[in-house]
């Protein structure tokens, strides 16, 4: 345990000093480009995602890194039992367009367990931590999964690849039906922060296909140790490397499932 708080506040000092990087070129002009269909990066992710590995190297140089925008030595070595998992900004078109929707989240995968979250919004200065089996906090203060136990009572959150037209009618379809069973859904555009809203009891729950290891790690502890659920579609065992995410508070995930 003392090496788990130890990496949860290389962790914590990695998203925050990233998170400055990010509000620092949030009112400047970018550096724009094209990832192909991979979305946009700008010099803002560039340079948050150099900060937080230099305090993570720095914190535990034995372990390896899988990041977004360089995705560095992302398959461990021998000795190498622990896999930092990095997006330095999780809602780069958000922030592209000063939408405030964007974060920094950072997990740390040991061996085949993610046993340290922290998600990190540097505009309203909301710092999420998760530590497995030691529950989760926004700002210090415990978390805990909404008390919603109806559909039609919920409020809800997705995301969809948009420019792929070969989904975006599997992604509609889903997104029709839940929007007809449910509350409201809504699609802010960051995985990350989604899952740390569900975890808060914001959303009642999140659905998204085709995610990436770095949108997903750090949100599933947040939501699984604030007393909610996470699974795939099928409700299987959720691997932060798959194709598929289902969380929520628990009541709702039954119903959630048979919708999409």
């Amino acid at each position: 345990m003392e090496h788990l708080e130890y990496w949860l506040a290389g962790a914590v000092e990695a998203a925050m000093q990233a998170g400055k990087v990010i509000r620092k070129h949030y009112t400047r002009p970018l550096q724009v480009r094209e990832k192909g269909k991979l979305g946009l990066v700008t010099n803002a992710d560039v340079e948050a995602e150099e900060v937080a590995m230099k305090v993570l190297r720095k914190c535990e140089s034995n372990f390896a890194f899988l990041t977004e925008e360089t995705h560095s030595n992302g398959v461990r070595g021998e000795g190498q039992e622990g896999l930092w998992i990095v997006d330095p900004l999780d809602g780069t078109t958000n922030f592209v367009h000063r939408y405030p929707m964007f974060c920094v989240t950072v997990a740390l995968q040991f061996k085949k367990e993610v046993e340290v979250g922290v998600t990190y919004h540097p505009i309203l200065d909301e710092l999420y931590t998760a530590i497995r089996g030691k529950g989760a906090f926004m700002n210090g203060k415990r978390m805990q999964v909404s008390k919603t136990t109806k559909i039609r009572n919920a409020l809800l959150s997705t995301g969809f690849v948009y420019s792929a037209r070969d989904l975006l009618s599997t992604e509609m379809s889903s997104f029709e039906k839940v929007s007809r069973a449910s509350r409201a859904v809504r699609r802010p555009g960051s995985a990350a922060l989604d899952l740390a809203y569900t975890a808060r009891g914001v959303f009642d729950g999140f659905w998204e296909r085709h995610l990436s290891p770095w949108d997903v790690a750090a949100g599933s502890l947040l939501v699984k140790e604030a007393g909610g659920r996470v699974t795939d579609f099928k409700g299987k065992k959720f691997d932060p490397h798959g194709i598929e995410v289902l969380a929520s508070n628990g009541k709702l995930h039954s119903q959630i499932m048979k919708v999409i």
